[in-house]
């Protein structure tokens, strides 16, 4: 799993994030300075992640 959370999100804070990871302990977890529209401030940042993640995945 990836995620990409945006620190400045006063909906979903960061333990939040980290939460998904004592459930799923592999998971990709990245922490980004934005807010809560994370994709639209952050897409050419965010992008990469998601396409390397991809990538990364067995065929």
């Amino acid at each position: 799993m990836l995620i990409v959370w945006g620190l400045g999100d006063p909906f979903s804070v960061e333990a939040g994030a980290r939460a998904y990871l004592r459930d799923l302990p592999d998971a990709e977890l990245h922490l980004l300075d934005t807010g809560h529209f994370a994709l639209e401030e952050k897409l050419p940042e965010i992008a990469p992640l998601v396409a390397a993640f991809l990538d990364r995945l067995p065929r």
